[in-house]
């Protein structure tokens, strides 16, 4: 059991103490003081509302709501939803803000609230801190009855969010109608189920949907990643063009290819990134967790590639300072700043689709042309014993003649090869991400790390 207040928000497991869980007393002090940022000095104030389909997601949004309409902020609600829709809600709703209930790709016992600016977009680091030091005091001024916030209900966007990405001039709608793609998707049992059908519905792709009940009781551990995904690869294989999968936000995306093979969080990114390279040149940015894959393919078109920290937030923060063309994090988040700054698994989708039209390609055959990596995901539990500093400095130490990155927790890059070891914001682990040639170099790297720090 866990809580984890963070600068993007406050993630937990339901039930048990407040303090230690994501209790209803927990949920009210932090909206509160969201709401208290939001609002500032302006008499009134609307943030939207939309949430995953977890278990726990109708009773977090009853408790959201009420906190906020008792400050006397409006409601917009679009109930059950994805990320990057609510996202793109706020801003269509000029609204001030918004929160989006979903904890991403934990288990469901998790619940969190995603906290978003005006434009969108997650909340700075300053005002994430600032919420968190505001949460901890009783400081709120709530409204009387004559100044409560209302309540609007909004049930047209997704609607709106698919419009708008068949609107951008270089998804290819008639080409992708034409070529009469048969896909599968994995919804793990939340909003994918609500989101991915009308995309696919207006490209004339033929689908056949798992998972598809939106219950929040998933049917398997919901990250995107082969080992989860046993049921996606093996149906995959009878007849479909590439089976799809998503988060329980539908902000990730992974992609198995016609034969059933894996092809890779990683390489959604670099597919992407191909696709809108060949249309207009220029710059992207990973974080320094992603696949080298990027990096390569983008200074082959003659762009320039950038890493930034891991996160959303930061991410975004550096696509803005390079006028990224495209960008996003190796664990299938997709930012198309064209459409909206938020990884974006819908949109993802739809340019993957204009990619396989255009070339008349598999997913298979586009993934050739890339320069090829192998990826190790690992990680090991923060025990409370473990300095986690003392522990960067130590490796830092053994690792003195290669060069390192001390940007977000330690980045070692070696001449084929890198280990990249930093601290979740989100789960009480060290998660230790490797990329080599091959897959067992890959693992080796790793497994030499976690030697290391077992003998820390």
């Amino acid at each position: 059991m866990s809580l984890i207040a963070s600068v993007s928000g406050i993630r937990g497991t339901i039930g048990g103490y407040s303090g230690d869980n994501l209790s209803p007393i927990d949920i009210v002090r932090f909206t509160s003081a969201y709401g208290r940022l939001i609002k500032g000095s302006k008499q009134k104030a609307t943030v939207v509302l939309g949430r995953d389909g977890r278990i726990s997601g109708e009773m977090v949004a009853s408790l959201v709501l009420g906190s906020l309409q008792a400050m006397g902020i409006n409601v917009i609600q679009t109930g059950l939803s994805t990320t990057p829709t609510v996202e793109m809600a706020v801003v269509f709703h000029k609204a001030d803000g918004g929160i989006i209930l979903t904890a991403s790709h934990n288990p469901k016992e998790w619940n969190a609230l995603k906290l978003l600016n005006a434009k969108g977009e997650f909340i700075s680091s300053a005002e994430g801190l600032q919420i968190i030091e505001w949460s901890k005091q009783d400081s709120t001024h709530f409204s009387s009855i004559y100044e409560l916030g209302q309540i609007q209900v909004d049930k047209n966007s997704i609607q709106q969010h698919v419009k708008s990405i068949l609107e951008l001039p270089f998804i290819l709608v008639e080409q992708i109608r034409n070529s009469k793609f048969k896909v599968i998707v994995d919804c793990i049992n939340s909003t994918g189920a609500l989101a991915i059908p009308p995309l696919l519905d207006a490209l004339n792709v033929d689908y056949q949907l798992l998972n598809s009940d939106i219950n929040g009781d998933f049917a398997h551990n919901p990250e995107p990643l082969p080992e989860n995904l046993s049921s996606l690869l093996e149906a995959a294989k009878n007849g479909f063009d590439m089976g799809i999968a998503v988060d329980p936000d539908v902000d990730r995306l992974a992609f198995v290819d016609d034969q059933g093979c894996y092809f890779g969080e990683e390489y959604t990114l670099v597919a992407v990134a191909d696709y809108m390279l060949g249309i207009k040149p220029g710059n992207t940015v990973s974080n320094l967790s992603s696949s080298s894959a990027l990096r390569d393919l983008t200074i082959a078109r003659g762009g320039n590639h950038y890493t930034s920290s891991v996160g959303e937030v930061h991410v975004v923060n550096k696509m803005k300072e390079v006028n990224a063309i495209i960008g996003g994090e190796g664990n299938g988040g997709v930012i198309l700043p064209d459409l909206h700054y938020g990884r974006d698994a819908l949109v993802g989708i739809a340019l993957i689709l204009s990619n396989m039209a255009s070339k008349k390609q598999s997913l298979r055959q586009l993934k050739t042309n890339y320069p090829m990596y192998e990826m190790h995901k690992d990680k090991i539990i923060l025990k409370p014993e473990i300095n986690y500093d003392e522990l960067i400095k130590f490796l830092t130490s053994e690792y003195k003649n290669e060069r390192v990155n001390l940007e977000d927790g330690l980045k070692i890059d070696f001449e084929n090869s890198w280990v990249h070891l930093r601290k979740s914001n989100t789960e009480p682990i060290v998660r230790i991400y490797s990329e080599a040639k091959t897959q067992s170099d890959a693992m080796l790297l790793s497994e030499k790390i976690k030697d290391k720090i077992e003998h820390f």
